[in-house]
């Protein structure tokens, strides 16, 4: 499978070009009801779930999952997660192979790609318990 992502992120990166930024609403509709892994650079960076109601789970791959919201805001889709108060905007945008995320829509920022849209749970694991 991480072949694949690989791949995918690969040709993704590939079809970046001047193209619109998605509405509040084209996101909504894209994502709603998905769970999307994201990479940067070549390799897998993190995966969210998109619940109803603008709704999310976000984590990097390590089983530590924080629940957060999204908004739009301009041409930007910002989230607010449980661990930050501060918001995290990114301007969306689609290509042949899926979603590119620009970090705060600056072309100097971190560019993301989605890399695989898949149909089953993501690892969380439950609250640290120490002694």
């Amino acid at each position: 499978m991480l072949r694949h992502i690989v791949i995918l992120l690969a040709l993704s990166a590939q079809a970046v070009g001047a193209q619109t930024a998605l509405s509040g609403s084209e996101f909504d509709d894209y994502t709603r009801g998905k769970t999307l892994f994201y990479g940067f650079q070549g390799e897998v960076y993190g995966v969210e779930r998109y619940l109803p109601n603008r709704r999310v789970i976000w984590s990097f791959l390590d089983g530590d999952c924080k629940e957060g919201v999204w908004y739009e805001q301009e041409d930007q889709i910002c989230f607010l997660y449980e661990d930050r108060l501060d918001p995290q905007c990114w301007r969306f945008t689609r290509s042949g192979a899926g979603l590119i995320a620009q970090f705060e829509g600056n072309p100097d920022q971190t560019e993301l790609y989605e890399a695989e849209d898949i149909d089953e749970e993501m690892i969380c694991l439950g609250p640290e318990v120490g002694v």
